[in-house]
């Protein structure tokens, strides 16, 4: 079938169907775009304006810095923009030019026609913009917060201004649109590979993008628990880290560097996974060690969340613990050497042409390794505790970021933009940028070592003269400057116009991956049609490839309905499962978005009923993209996808990219809901009386009415998807009308059962509080979840053949339930054996 000739009127036909399917809106309608190549351009675009924000933040910052007992910023100035510099960085451009890229990159290097939830990237992406003006904008007002990137406790609970309160709701929202991005980029590794392609046969930047992927959803929860027990605190005085109440500010540091330590890593990772694709083009051969860099990576990931007390070794922790973290931190180097030698390795047995991205590669893995060195030294606590705070940590941080993320970042826009654009960069002012950039930032930071151990503490606005500091720093800010002249010249050159000249070559670099498989017409369709894989690198292993894509010789070459339409493969071995319809542009994402913003923004200000009137629209358009866009009841069963393959339109359960999501959220969820968990028995531990004697505990009745009605929700909701699918419809109604109204007094139940209980006394009653609250929030969606399966099985959306979102709502209690009902344990039970 591959080699039979094509009719050209069939194909010419295909053509018009799937560009008709695949059309972007015209005009400025253009917002309402979903599709990833769109997305993806915004989203790397607005994380680079953020950086260049955040850069500049920084330039200022030297210039108050280079001269001794400088008055050109004041101290409430220079603690904001160093605060809002931190967190930009971090969670405006590291974390999101990841997802940006990943999602603008991740179908075409799967050949995929689009990511499985095309709304949820654009939904991200509107979050991320709202909520990163909301942010950044606050230094333009001067109430930016002041306590650092990472809201150290207390100073960041009593400060009355609302910086602290722009930074928590303002970042939680962003949190939301990372981790909507993270399961996007999960499930589209997980399910939209290609036909052939096993795991085993995966580009390695799918590796990556699944492991960092994986991270994310492990690493941000703990992060959006402590940004819920902080809120709480400076909203309604509940006393979670005042340890005059009971509380402890070490709380907090726990939580925010379990996500703050994997964070790096989350950072690191996905730029090599860039270098992992440039290396070997610029080797002209496959990579060298493909299994130990996919165990190395695992094992990075793995390793990164055991050392987070890494950042705490001076808070007077025990010697134990600081001989384990310490140990986890020298083990991380290992699997960490062994990607870098594979590289070298790669590099040593082929036929090496320097090309531009090569050289910046070159560049990040010189500073990566020299900021590894330091962090060898710091992870050691007698020498932790001498350079802690000071500029040394700020050089080793600098070493590793520009090393471990720019570099390789600005390596892989020079490698892709040619994909992206038909167009090339300049060879010559790729150069001056990376020699500008790469003399800049070692003029700048290596100083900075020297300062670290002649005691300059970090987050000082100034200086006395004549303690020796005084020339490192102005050298220092020379080199920022430096930098900066290189950013500047890769920036013209990235925005430049570029109509004069001519369009660049088909892989132009003569790569083995399935990318540069691209239409060379550039259609919004991405492929012509989807390929049978069986090597790692097809482009240089399967003959005739490009030209049976182009033919339209393999899978899905037509859109016979007028559907935006990719295949579904089998997690392992990748065999097609089904044809899933993804959805077009869309403007209730946008709105969504605008709505779900105002959840976040609008509390800041205290103004409550605007939030949650904004929360009530928000929910009402996802109901509405969800009713109206996914999980719709096909006219046909199956599709002919060609080569004599037919595969069904509609699947439930563990099949479905949809099952898949819920799954995946649900695990970060259930890390959020462990890591409330943990700080129960951190207060435990921690503190000689808790719970405090005499202490009022939750009545024991109440509570355990509460677990026995969730647990009643749950079975009812499990018994409705059996029953439904048997064909007793009426009976899986009568399931779905009981279930929700169990929920609801099981979340009554709970909260009645603290009655009496008060949460701004101490901060036991205010854990159990926060606990009774989390469950309570996951019981309403749970709730709608319910109601929404139930109008389903009436309007005809739901029948006992079509039940994906029962599947799905049944897979939410699955961890709901047990949750709650572990929740009920540790408010009703755990107190009385502690006590």
């Amino acid at each position: 079938m591959l080699n039979e000739p094509v009719d050209p009127e069939v194909s010419k036909a295909q053509e018009q169907r799937l560009r008709k399917a695949w059309a972007a809106p015209a005009g400025w309608r253009i917002i309402s775009a979903v599709n990833n190549e769109f997305v993806g351009k915004w989203y790397c675009m607005t994380a680079f304006v953020f950086m260049l924000c955040a850069g500049v933040l920084a330039l200022l910052m030297r210039v108050q810095l280079s001269v001794p007992e400088n008055d050109f910023l004041d101290a409430s100035t220079f603690n904001q923009f160093f605060t809002m510099h931190g967190s930009a960085m971090m969670f405006l451009f590291a974390v999101p030019m990841f997802e940006a890229l990943s999602i603008l990159l991740l179908p075409e290097i799967l050949r995929a026609r689009d990511m499985p939830f095309p709304r949820l990237s654009a939904f991200g992406y509107w979050c991320f913009l709202i909520g990163g003006i909301f942010v950044l904008s606050s230094v333009l007002f001067g109430v930016a917060p002041e306590g650092g990137w990472f809201m150290y406790p207390p100073l960041s609970t009593i400060d009355e201004s609302i910086g602290p309160d722009i930074w928590l709701l303002g970042l939680s929202f962003i949190e939301v649109a990372s981790i909507a991005a993270a399961v996007e980029l999960i499930v589209g590794v997980i399910k939209c590979r290609p036909p052939g392609m096993r795991i085993n046969l995966m580009p390695l930047y799918a590796w990556y993008v699944l492991v960092v992927g994986v991270m994310i959803l492990f690493a941000f929860p703990p992060l959006i628990a402590g940004d819920f027990l902080f809120e709480m605190q400076r909203s309604f005085d509940w006393p979670f880290f005042d340890p005059e109440r009971g509380g402890d500010p070490l709380l907090w540091q726990h939580l925010f560097w379990i996500f703050g330590h994997p964070e790096v890593y989350i950072v690191f990772l996905p730029s090599i996974a860039l270098a992992a694709m440039i290396i070997p083009t610029a080797a002209q051969r496959p990579i060298v060690g493909y299994n130990w860099i996919v165990l190395s990576a695992v094992g990075v990931g793995f390793l990164s969340f055991g050392l987070w007390v890494h950042h705490m070794f001076t808070t007077g922790l025990p010697s134990l613990s600081l001989g384990f973290f310490s140990a986890a931190s020298e083990a991380v180097v290992i699997p960490t050497g062994v990607q870098l030698f594979a590289f070298v390795a790669t590099l040593m047995v082929g036929r090496v042409k320097m090309i531009l991205p090569m050289l910046w590669i070159a560049g990040a893995m010189a500073v990566f390794t020299a900021g590894g060195l330091t962090g060898v030294m710091i992870a050691l606590a007698p020498f932790d505790w001498q350079v802690h705070d000071t500029y040394f940590i700020v050089a080793h941080l600098h070493y590793t970021l520009f090393g471990g993320m720019i570099f390789p970042i600005v390596g892989g826009i020079y490698y892709y933009y040619p994909f992206f654009t038909k167009k090339m960069m300049s060879e010559r002012l790729g150069k001056w940028s990376f020699w500008l950039s790469f003399t800049g930032f070692n003029i700048c930071f290596l100083p900075m070592h020297w300062t670290g151990l002649a005691g300059m503490p970090r987050r000082v606005y100034t200086y006395p003269e004549g303690i020796g500091w005084d020339m490192a720093n102005m050298i220092s800010t020379v080199g920022a400057f430096i930098t900066a002249a290189g950013v500047l010249v890769f920036a013209y050159d990235l925005l430049r116009s570029k109509k004069h000249q001519p369009r660049a070559p088909r892989n132009p670099w003569k790569a083995g991956t399935l990318e540069w498989a691209d239409d060379p017409n550039d259609e919004n369709w991405g492929v012509r049609s989807v390929p049978f894989v069986t090597s790692r690198y097809p482009l240089w292993d399967q003959p005739k490839l490009l030209e049976r894509i182009d033919a339209g010789r393999y899978y899905l070459p037509d859109s016979q309905e007028g559907y935006r339409e990719t295949i579904i493969t089998s997690a392992v071995d990748a065999r097609p499962q089904h044809v899933t319809r993804v959805t077009g542009p869309a403007w209730c994402t946008i709105w969504a978005a605008i709505f779900t913003g105002g959840a976040f923004i609008f509390p800041t200000f205290s103004w409550y009923v605007p939030a949650a009137i904004s929360a009530a629209f928000a929910v009402v358009c996802v109901l509405y993209w969800l009713w109206t866009a996914t999980a719709q009841v096909p006219v046909r069963p199956s599709q002919d996808v060609s080569l004599g393959l037919r595969l069904p339109l509609y699947v439930s359960g563990p099949k479905a990219p949809g099952w898949w999501a819920v799954f995946i959220t649900m695990l970060g969820d259930a890390t959020a809901f462990t890591s409330l968990i943990f700080g129960v028995f951190y207060y435990w531990t921690a503190s000689p009386d808790f719970p405090p004697a005499g202490a009022l505990h939750a009545d024991a009745v109440w509570i355990s009415g509460a677990a026995i009605l969730y647990a009643l929700s749950w079975a009812a909701t499990r018994a409705a998807r059996g029953v439904n699918r048997g064909g007793m419809q009426r009976l899986a109604q009568g399931l779905l009308i009981a279930a929700p109204l169990l929920a609801a007094a099981g979340g009554g139940a709970m909260c009645f059962s603290l009655m009496g209980m008060d949460p701004t006394s101490h901060a036991y009653p205010a854990i159990m509080w926060g606990l009774a609250v989390w469950t309570c929030a996951h019981t309403a969606c749970g709730v709608i979840m319910q109601l929404y399966c139930l109008a389903g099985t009436f309007f005809g959306k739901l029948t006992s053949r079509y039940d994906a979102d029962l599947w799905n709502t049944t897979l939410y209690w699955h961890f709901h339930g047990g949750s709650a009902i572990i929740a009920a344990a540790v408010i009703g039970w755990l107190p009385r054996v502690l006590s």
